[in-house]
């Protein structure tokens, strides 16, 4: 009879968020995107969803010792889901704004990154964000460069769900340019753009990418204190060298 009543008080607590750390551990449900080169994307010879953000991922989940299970989905909906509650945290290049900050907790920010501008190879027209104005722009529907995209004056902003198709778009030249986050942007360069598209200008809106939670969760202070963790013993540094060739900036 007390083993019975120590489970229902332990089912209790949990039910009501007292228990928290490896106690109140269950299985966290994950969301990142469904392709955000190189921060997450499906191996093409196994299937399994790998990136920066998957191993980064892994790697605190072993620091505080919890199961977790990915769901990958729309970015659109990441933000949506983190409101409601149906995910427990999500990766997927979130920059950290006011207005999203609002809605959701952020962790530590664990990557630098910004806006690039992307042309075909053969265009002498467009060299910076100055030379938009009056042109198709094409970027990805709910981003940052979604909303940063009308103070450049373009003629026509065409929003894909997708950034690939974005890029494809450029690539038969139904829009002058394709803007999106920088590394994403550089990595599709070397390693899909086969010579035929290039980046141009300066990187726009330095913007630095977190962990989401839904709002009040108990997760993120030991998110927070596992990535220092990561910061601190050179995982973390090995996990950036792996998927960008470099030294991250000191933190």
């Amino acid at each position: 009879m007390k083993k019975l009543i120590g489970c229902v008080v332990v089912a209790l607590l949990l039910t009501l968020g007292l228990l928290s750390g490896p106690a109140a551990a269950k299985k966290l449900v994950v969301a990142v995107d469904t392709a955000f080169v190189p921060f997450e994307f499906r191996d093409p010879k196994t299937g399994e969803y790998t990136g920066f953000d998957i191993d980064l991922w892994a790697a605190i989940a072993e620091e505080l010792g919890v199961e977790y299970e990915l769901q990958p989905m729309d970015f659109a909906g990441i933000v949506p889901a983190l409101q409601t509650g149906s995910i427990d945290a999500a990766l997927a290049g979130i920059t950290i704004t006011s207005a999203r900050e609002k809605v959701v907790d952020f962790s530590h920010p664990y990557y630098d990154s910004g806006l690039t501008l992307m042309v075909r190879s053969d265009n002498e027209e467009i060299k910076g964000p100055e030379d938009v104005a009056g042109k198709r722009i094409a970027v990805r529907t709910g981003t940052t460069s979604d909303n940063h995209a009308p103070s450049l004056n373009p003629s026509e902003i065409i929003k894909f769900p997708n950034i690939e198709q974005a890029y494809m778009e450029l690539r038969t030249g139904r829009v002058d340019v394709a803007m999106h986050d920088t590394p994403n942007v550089l990595y599709y360069i070397t390693t899909a753009g086969e010579g035929a598209v290039k980046a141009v200008g300066p990187r726009m809106q330095a913007q630095s990418y977190g962990i989401g939670f839904p709002l009040g969760s108990k997760l993120r202070n030991d998110v927070n204190v596992a990535f220092l963790e990561l910061v601190e013993n050179g995982r973390y540094a090995k996990i950036y060298r792996k998927w960008f060739g470099q030294d991250p900036s000191p933190r």
